[in-house]
Order: C-alpha cells, then sequence, then structure tokens
C-alpha cells in the first residue's frame, strides 16, 4: 500500500458496535457472510486500494485479539462507547504523516473501490470532507411526536449519507475536538459543525448498511454473485 498522489492516507475502520439491532450472537463485525467476517470483507477494498498506506481497525475492547487476528496488516485499537468516541480513539492511532483519513463503518461491507477513488479525489481537489451518497427514492414526510404529517420534504435536495467519508486529518482532529461533548453518527456533521467545506461525491448501491436481519439476506445475496 502506497501514498495517493500528494496524499498519505490511513483507513479506520469502526467496528466496535454489538449489533443488537442485528439480533446475532456476535457482534456485529463478526457476522458472517458467505464464510467471511464484516470485517473481513470490509477491509478488503481499502487493503487493495493502491492509496491506501495504513489501516486502524477500532474495535471493542473485549475482541482485539479476535480482530487482530482477522485483520493482520492493520493497527488494532479499542473503541469507546459510541461511535464518535470509537472514531476519536482511530484517529489517536494513527501514524504522524498521516494527513488525509478515510473512516469507514465495517457494517458497510461491499464498498467499491471507485468510490474510494471519488472520495480520494475531491480530497485532491481540495474539499475538508467528502461524504458518498446516493438518492433518496422514498417519499419523505416530516411527522410530529403525535403521528401527524407536517410536511412532504422535498427529496430532490436529499441524499443519503455513505462511508467510507474522507477528511483533512487537521480539519477531521478539529472537529472532534470543537465537538468532543456533541453526539453524532456522522463525522462530516462535526465538520459541518465547524464551518468546513464538505462536498459529496456518488456513492454506490453496494454500500448498503448492515442493520438489521433483513439486511443479511441481502447481503447473502450479494456475496454469492
Amino acid at each position: 500500500m502506497a501514498a495517493h498522489g500528494h496524499l498519505t492516507v490511513a483507513a479506520i475502520l469502526v467496528a466496535a458496535g454489538d449489533g443488537a439491532r442485528l439480533g446475532g450472537s456476535v457482534p456485529k463485525a463478526f457476522c458472517e457472510i458467505g464464510g467471511q467476517t464484516l470485517l473481513e470483507r470490509a477491509l478488503r477494498p481499502f487493503a487493495a486500494h493502491a492509496g491506501v498506506r495504513d489501516l486502524v481497525v477500532v474495535a471493542r475492547a473485549d475482541q482485539l485479539d479476535r480482530a487482530a487476528g482477522l485483520a493482520p496488516l492493520a493497527r488494532v485499537v479499542a473503541g469507546g462507547a459510541t461511535r464518535q468516541a470509537s472514531v476519536a480513539c482511530g484517529i489517536a492511532a494513527l501514524s504522524e504523516d498521516v494527513d488525509t483519513v478515510l473512516v469507514h463503518d465495517v457494517a458497510r461491507p461491499f464498498v467499491p473501490a471507485e468510490v474510494i477513488d471519488r472520495v480520494l479525489a475531491a480530497l485532491m481537489s481540495g474539499a475538508d470532507a467528502v461524504v458518498p451518497t446516493t438518492q433518496v427514492l422514498d417519499t419523505v414526510k416530516r411527522v410530529a411526536p403525535s403521528g401527524a404529517v407536517l410536511e412532504t420534504v422535498d427529496r430532490s435536495t436529499l441524499r443519503a449519507a455513505q462511508t467510507p467519508q474522507g477528511f483533512r486529518r487537521g480539519v477531521l482532529e478539529a472537529a472532534h475536538r470543537h465537538s468532543a461533548a456533541a453526539v453524532s453518527t456522522d463525522d462530516a456533521a462535526l465538520v459541518e459543525a465547524c464551518g468546513g467545506r464538505v462536498v459529496v461525491v456518488d456513492g454506490a448501491d453496494e454500500s448498503f448498511k448492515i442493520t438489521r436481519p433483513w439486511d443479511l439476506l441481502l447481503a447473502e445475496a450479494v456475496a454469492g454473485r
């Protein structure tokens, strides 16, 4: 693995979730699809990408040895109580010369290399942060706590965010410091809160997130193609 142009890139793979909504007997990162864990599948496109030099896996503290066995090319570190805290643990583990960071959820095990290419290209063009996205195809309603519909949202302005999200390292570090007391499931939102320039690129249907048992059925179909 090597630097991408003038960027020195590390990928942080977040694998510290318990997967409660998935309903499995093991943490989500170790659920198997087609005989391979989500962690192994999620690592593959980054380990094979010429633009990614370093790999960092953030796992549950009680699963470090197991994660290290599945990710021999990565530095494996313990995560925190939230996704945001786990990403901060991954940032702290980066080598000093890394200037560009990709943050990816292991729950998205099928990201195409082309999405990584697009994220890195946007960073090279000057973006502070980059989010791969897809169009929102469903009609979206904004609803009151009572269940009453307040409005139908214009979906032409909406995008569904995916990972890997890409960042200039200094921007990501500053966003985490600035928002340490905030709660966010999206690192790009932390950059937005600091006034950073966030842009979107095309994601991919294959980069869907595995959250519920139904998603595992889809993942098995994709893995068996």
